[in-house]
């Protein structure tokens, strides 16, 4: 595995060296990465047959979204079977297969897992949901229909916004935060917690590297149902954030399980920095990283779903946003980094602008960004050769459950229609689902068959094949980063200072480490822009940029990206 960098003056915690730490994560999406079979659907075999193309790229550590057997009803986030893979990607022997093919390349593996709740076709909730009796009915949250209806909880997925579904066979309601066919799992039977720890071994085991934990936060809950807390103010995902033995068993998981590997974890957490920094100050002995949402949550409507500003975002709050999160870290704990995940539209369209005459070079200068700040950087599948939004017009070609959830909700409320889709353009999931773009043969090379998404119609310019050996493309500039990042520590454990705090256009950092100190300065805007600064760069070294001829000292062109040696 890579070497750790070792430091004679590291302060406590935040500095420590670590694997993790020093690592770049990239996400594959297996659905959409490649497909071996012509199903339409990527398999683990089209990862194996990518391999020395991702060892290419100079990451250490692949997150793979879930794989285990499901329905495959939300993308495999409804899990069905933890210890089997599913069908159409595989089989375990193509796992085993795929994660010896990572490790001789030295790249860890990350797996996704769901542990707040699971599919209603796994053997516990079938057996749960045919008899009370059953043993593992109490593996699940149930409200007893002879004592009337459940008090009312929200539920992310379901069109009515009720958690809470009848089943007759037991006369009985169970709970789901998600969608009907993900019953929650009853982390308050220390049963069921048991059974998770031992899931978690076997993969360990089996030597994967690390867990990126889906949705942890929810798993605590108050059974007493009380309404919703008035503080509140509505916002139910923050209280499902909330459980009154949340961290109890972060702890205990830590304790018996993951202090006993090497290993990486991160969670999918929600909150404020106080409710985020619980999850992974070293102190408390439970989680390595967490995700904070409030940067890439940033520029959309109040009180609608992912509806965009249409004046877009405000660079300046946005700077902020970044800055209080960066700050509390450097302090205890240790934060991620990300514009795009399976989660999110593509960075491109959402945070840089993906017309022709600026897809590349904003496309660097997100790339810069992320690999020069502070914490893990994790960057999604395709944004290494500028892949954007697909923007679908119809709603039939759109896929994901969160959407079409929504989609049923305006429609029931006789809502604007053409504006929802209109704003899902720029916001939607599918827009960072679609098929990986390896070259300009049909299906963007990802699949002989008909694609489980469309493939974005740009493919023939925009793919792996075009941009391998050109010196100057995007993919390459996303390699000279990763390198770059990892032969300088200034850019991992250096201290961050926001410079320039008011520039409604500029994002501007130092990172100082041990006697060096380097200025990341980057244009978000497409028009020229000024760096206010008393730092003299009268000396200065261009360590990179993202344009082909040098850099002014102080006036940046559009969308420029530079990173300064002091």
């Amino acid at each position: 595995m890579p070497p750790t960098q070792k430091s004679s003056n590291a302060t406590p915690y935040t500095s420590d060296p670590a694997w993790w730490k020093e690592a770049v994560v990239y996400q594959i999406y297996p659905r959409s990465f490649k497909d071996t079979d012509g199903d339409g659907i990527g398999d683990l075999k089209g990862i194996i047959e990518k391999l020395d193309y991702i060892k290419s790229l100079g990451i250490d550590m692949v997150w793979l979204n879930p794989v285990y057997a499901s329905p495959n009803k939300d993308n495999g986030y409804d899990i069905s079977d933890y210890r089997d893979i599913m069908e159409e990607f595989g089989s375990m022997a193509d796992f085993d297969s795929l994660l010896r093919g990572f490790h001789e390349r030295n790249i860890r593996v990350f797996m996704d897992l769901v542990v707040n709740h699971c599919s209603n076709q796994h053997a516990w909730f079938q057996s749960a949901s045919r008899d009370r009796n059953s043993p593992y009915y109490r593996y699940f949250h149930w409200w007893p229909a002879e004592k009337g209806k459940p008090p009312y909880r929200w539920s992310i997925f379901d069109e009515k916004g009720d958690a809470w579904e009848y089943n007759a066979a037991t006369s009985s309601y169970y709970l789901h935060y998600f969608s009907d066919f993900q019953p929650d799992l009853n982390w308050e039977n220390p049963a069921l917690r048991q059974e998770i720890y031992k899931m978690m071994r076997f993969w360990l085991d089996k030597g994967i590297d690390g867990f990126r934990l889906d949705a942890i936060a929810f798993c605590s809950k108050d059974t007493t149902w009380p309404a919703l807390p008035e503080e509140y103010h509505g916002n139910w995902p923050l209280y499902y954030a909330s459980g009154p033995h949340l961290h109890d068993y972060m702890q205990e998981m830590n304790r018996e399980v993951f202090s006993k590997y090497d290993i990486a974890t991160v969670a999918e957490a929600m909150g404020d920095v106080e409710r985020v920094m619980k999850f992974v100050d070293p102190a408390r002995k439970e989680l390595n990283m967490a995700y904070s949402f409030e940067a890439i949550d940033f520029g959309y409507l109040p009180n609608e779903y992912k509806m965009p500003d249409p004046k877009g975002f405000d660079l300046v709050q946005w700077k902020k946003i970044h800055a209080k999160w960066t700050d509390a870290f450097s302090e205890r704990g240790w934060g991620t980094i990300y514009l795009g995940n399976h989660d999110q539209p593509r960075m491109l369209s959402r945070w840089g602008d993906d017309r022709p005459e600026y897809r590349v070079l904003s496309s660097k200068m997100l790339t810069t960004f992320i690999l020069s700040m502070r914490g893990t950087p994790y960057y999604y599948y395709g944004d290494e050769i500028g892949m954007d939004n697909i923007r679908f017009d119809k709603i039939e070609d759109y896929k994901d459950i969160e959407l079409l959830t929504n989609y049923a909700q305006v429609k029931a409320k006789g809502g604007d229609l053409k504006r929802f889709l209109e704003g899902m353009k720029i916001s939607s999931r599918d827009n960072g689902r679609t098929p990986m773009q390896w070259n300009d043969k049909e299906q963007g090379g990802f699949t002989a068959g008909r694609p489980w998404l469309k493939v974005n119609p740009n493919y023939p310019a925009v793919n792996v094949s075009v941009q391998e050996n050109d010196p100057n493309s995007i993919l390459n500039h996303f390699r000279k980063m990763v390198q770059l990042r990892k032969h300088n520590p200034v850019l991992i454990y250096g201290d961050w200072k926001l410079v320039d705090p008011e520039n409604p256009s500029i994002f501007a950092y130092s990172r100082e480490w041990e006697g060096k100190k380097v200025l990341v300065v980057l244009n978000f805007k497409n028009t020229r822009a000024t760096l206010r600064t008393d730092l003299d760069l009268s000396h200065a070294r261009v360590w990179t940029g993202n344009y082909p001829d040098p850099p002014g000292k102080k006036e940046l062109r559009p969308y420029e990206a530079v990173i300064w040696e002091l």
